[in-house]
């Protein structure tokens, strides 16, 4: 398996695409403030979370795509993205967990394969090397998981739309924690791949 990596094309910092992606960084409180201020006491504003998901789940789709098409792949926006998906998985994990609308179980898988792959930073860094850039199967996860927990909140109620959305959440949680893991199992691959070539040109 070859590791190729977008070319960065510009060291610009306040391009669409990376305001997309800050924009999105900054939802990922929003959401918590949201989906737990009924815990606190407070009214639920699933609707208003949802929301926060879906427009997270838009600006994900379009940040990258908008870097490729005008030539505005960057460094920066190579870190917030992946970044940003990563935040948002945790926090919506928190949330719903925290609510008992998710099983602890699937929160356990999925946090086990975050930190499968924090383990492999330390040895890419050592190598001289910086995360991995984002596959289309880790966004393809992303983008499951990110249906999935609006549909899942969707779910919690007894209106025929919940009973819809519950088995449709379903469905797309099984198929993203598989892609997620099978994403985690090709990036450690290619991490391998990396250091293997490493250690090989310095002999």
């Amino acid at each position: 398996m070859e590791v190729q990596e977008t070319r960065v094309q510009t060291d610009r910092v306040l391009t669409i695409p990376n305001l997309l992606s800050m924009a999105r960084l900054v939802g990922v409180p929003i959401f918590l403030w949201l989906i737990l201020w009924p815990v606190f006491g407070g009214p639920e504003n699933d609707g208003w979370a949802i929301v926060v998901l879906m427009l997270s789940g838009v600006s994900d789709y379009l940040d990258g795509k908008l870097a490729r098409r005008w030539g505005q792949v960057s460094r920066l926006g190579q870190i917030l993205d992946p970044a940003a998906d990563r935040l948002y998985v945790l926090s919506t994990l928190v949330g719903l967990t925290w609510r008992e609308i998710l099983p602890l179980w699937v929160t356990v898988v999925l946090l086990a394969r975050e930190l499968f792959i924090g383990s492999l930073l330390p040895i890419l860094n050592r190598h001289g090397y910086g995360p991995l850039q984002v596959s289309f199967l880790g966004k393809a996860a992303t983008f499951n998981l990110m249906y999935a927990f609006p549909l899942l909140l969707l779910g919690n109620g007894e209106s025929w739309l919940a009973t819809v959305a519950e088995p449709v959440s379903w469905a797309f949680i099984w198929w993203g924690t598989v892609l997620y893991w099978w994403a985690g199992i090709l990036y450690a691959v290619q991490a391998r791949q990396l250091v293997r070539a490493d250690r090989t040109a310095a002999v």
